[in-house]
């Protein structure tokens, strides 16, 4: 026998454990060269774990088991046949030769902490359609719940839309349906006392332990105005038509938000610097990268665009739309995760009307805008009704002092309501 030890690799410099969130085969499959096997959830990114040789997988390491980097996962044995022909006929003989055995090996003594337990995908299937996995029979791996067992048990008709069976007499005319009480949309009973505990995710207690060190360790202020966005609608809607055919996507405000934010921390370059870790120096950079922050089933990212200052707003659209797609996929790289000077939240997309967003260390700053609002504002003495949003700028006051985080935000609102000075570098 040749075995091949599955260890977790190096992924990155900040990452030094992971998360075995799913495996993608079964314990005793046959794998490819190069076949993911599972997924590994780390602090940053969702990554799939490929083979590395082909043969018969042997499990080490469980679903849910937090593992450190160089742990070992599984193990592969080489000497094991698999694909096609004479080896998988006589395979497939030796399977039906042993089925009654195979049979007997069910009972209780040989179940597996895999018997009747959900896969991830199954068990979201069933909660969403309170189903008890105790009532569907497994069909994976020793018993496992995939997620086709869970669809068909959704999917399964009641007795009571059986068919009927024939009959002799000629059936009665259907009598008219009692009034049934409403269901409630909670899946749970009225009135139930009942509670379930699940275990975190990986980017969730990492967001946790950042959050609490962002509040505890920087000295946090936040500071807030509001902008008038008249004149930037009025830009987006002169210019879309014309913006959609030639860069093949739309002008939206967070590229002109971005463009405004970058523009003015090459001024100031105090809000676009970090502290080091021992607090007794400033790192200050020549480029803006903005993290955008982007919500997703599993929780919030924030991976950066790099050289804002230098790109279109075309670009900055495109690279967006990219960044947004692969965070709902779980399918950002280490690298695509990594940097960043300046971060900009939208809570405005959720009906946000204000809010203090909390640093995204090491940065030294994020802006967090708001939802558009029409509200009655004073303009040359007249009351008038306005598109406003309120901004708000959480800064580290060891490296911003208060004064320039208002200056900051007057410069971006002012680059907003004239988007011409935006446009010309003014």
């Amino acid at each position: 026998m040749s075995i091949v030890e599955m260890k977790v690799p190096v992924i990155g410099e900040s990452v030094t454990e992971v998360t075995l969130s799913e495996w993608l085969k079964g314990d005793g499959d046959y794998v490819e060269l190069d076949e993911p096997i599972c997924e590994f959830e780390s602090d940053k990114a969702t990554l799939e774990f490929p083979a590395e040789a082909a043969g018969k997988l042997i499990y080490v390491a469980g679903e849910g088991d937090d593992l450190k980097i160089g742990a070992l996962v599984a193990k592969i044995d080489t000497s094991a046949s698999g694909g096609n022909g004479s080896s998988a006929e006589a395979a497939s003989a030796a399977a039906a030769s042993s089925a009654e055995a195979d049979e007997a090996k069910a009972s209780a003594d040989e179940r597996t902490y895999a018997t009747g337990t959900p896969s991830p995908a199954a068990g979201k299937i069933l909660r969403e359609n309170d189903v008890d996995p105790s009532t569907v029979n497994g069909s994976g791996r020793d018993g496992r719940i995939t997620k086709a067992d869970a669809q068909s048990a959704v999917s399964k008709p009641t007795p009571a839309a059986a068919a009927p069976t024939k009959s002799a007499a000629p059936a009665a005319p259907p009598a008219s349906p009692k009034p049934q009480p409403a269901r409630s949309a909670s899946p749970s009973p009225s009135f139930s006392r009942q509670t379930r505990t699940e275990k975190m995710s990986r980017m969730r207690r990492t967001i946790a332990t950042r959050l609490v060190s962002a509040k505890n360790e920087t000295a946090m202020l936040t500071t807030f105005n509001e902008v008038d966005l008249s004149a930037v609608m009025a830009l987006r809607s002169s210019v879309q038509e014309k913006f959609v055919k030639k860069y093949g996507v739309k002008l939206g405000f967070m590229s002109l938000f971005a463009k405004a934010c970058a523009q003015v921390l090459l001024e100031m370059p105090d809000v676009n610097a970090e502290i080091t870790e021992d607090g007794k120096e400033l790192i200050y950079h020549d480029y803006v990268d903005i993290s955008f922050a982007v919500s997703t089933p599993t929780g919030l990212v924030v991976p950066p665009i790099h050289n804002i200052e230098s790109l279109h707003f075309a670009d900055i659209e495109t690279k967006l739309k990219e960044l947004a797609a692969k965070a709902r996929d779980n399918k950002l790289s280490i690298e695509e995760m990594s940097g960043g000077t300046f971060t900009i939240t939208n809570g405005g997309v959720f009906g946000s009307m204000m809010s203090t967003p909390i640093i995204n260390k090491p940065q030294s700053a994020i802006l967090g805008m708001h939802n558009i609002i029409e509200r009655p504002v004073a303009v040359e003495g007249q009351v008038v009704i306005r598109p406003m949003m309120y901004l708000a700028l959480s800064y580290d006051h060891r490296v911003i002092d208060g004064s320039s985080s208002v200056t900051f935000l007057v410069k971006v609102k002012t680059l907003l309501e004239d988007p011409t000075l935006l446009l010309l570098g003014l």
